[in-house]
């Protein structure tokens, strides 16, 4: 009898496992501006394999604070959600590590933490050179949640020609932690944390004028690109979102914008990430981008 429930169990979970063909890689990438090398996970569509002289749309996907490049991996409540999102959309994602609260963006005081370059340049060229990928900013889309929202929003705000579109869930939108939801320790602690990366804080309601996404609305109506974000309504970042949804309404900006259940939670992301993958698909279904 425990040989014919050790069989069933083995089928089951061999069905299980060919629900989706989607592979995944993890990698060392270089970084020359920093001096060291990052990890990332590349997660490679079961069409990558099969299709073998096609080139594949890329998603850069961007881990949250306090996380790492394996995040959207092992997190979410579903562990084969980008798998399945490869194989559905035939894409590659990219999932780098991005330091537990570097924000993304290339710190004029710590040489450590040079992100945009990283995220922007150094990432790109290694994905171009060892991936079939569509070399072309039509075939090449950035998101990321909390931290890595910001992180997909600046980054495509300061480089809009190698991106097809950005995409944010719960980002962090004002970097003024005084706008934040939070205990007062960890405002504290992530306002040192700016301050130790760009340094002192100007006053007003965003201290760091070109560095947060609120005082950013104008450069994102003239770059024209494709923008999507949302956010739980019991998130603790909703208002720097709202702030940034109505100075986008008000300069006539074309964006999507969703509020929606949820707080800031990988439930909430797992929920979030398909609707953004949609969003996504259209656009590189607009600009010719298609794997059969």
């Amino acid at each position: 009898m425990q040989s014919i429930y050790l069989s069933v169990y083995l089928v089951l979970s061999f069905i299980s496992l060919s629900a989706f063909g989607a592979k995944v890689d993890t990698i060392d990438v270089p970084s020359t501006r920093m001096n060291r090398t990052l990890r990332v996970a590349v997660v490679l569509p079961e069409t990558y394999r099969k299709v073998r002289k096609r080139s594949f749309p890329v998603l850069y996907l961007l881990h949250g604070g306090s996380g790492s490049f394996r995040d959207w991996l092992t997190k979410t409540p579903d562990k084969t959600l980008l798998q399945g999102l490869a194989d559905q959309y035939n894409i590659i994602i990219v999932t780098p590590d991005g330091d537990p609260t570097s924000y993304y963006f290339d710190s004029p005081q710590s040489k450590t933490s040079q992100f945009e370059t990283f995220i922007a340049k150094e990432l790109i060229d290694k994905i171009d050179n060892v991936y079939r990928t569509v070399r072309d900013r039509k075939g090449r889309i950035i998101a990321g949640l909390s931290m890595g929202g910001h992180g997909a929003m600046f980054i495509s705000s300061r480089h809009p020609d190698l991106y097809a579109a950005a995409g944010s869930m719960s980002g962090v939108m004002n970097i003024n932690t005084a706008t934040w939801k939070v205990p007062a320790d960890f405002a504290k602690s992530r306002a040192e944390n700016f301050a130790k990366l760009l340094g002192p804080a100007a006053p007003g309601n965003a201290p760091y004028p070109g560095y947060t996404m609120v005082t950013l609305a104008d450069k994102l109506k003239a770059n024209g690109l494709p923008l999507i974000f949302d956010i739980g309504v019991d998130d603790f970042l909703i208002d720097g979102n709202r702030d940034l949804h109505r100075q986008l309404v008000e300069n006539k900006t074309p964006h999507d914008y969703t509020e929606r259940p949820g707080a800031h939670t990988w439930e909430y992301w797992q929920n979030a990430l398909p609707y953004q993958m949609l969003f996504f698909s259209k656009i590189l279904k607009a600009n010719g981008i298609t794997i059969p």
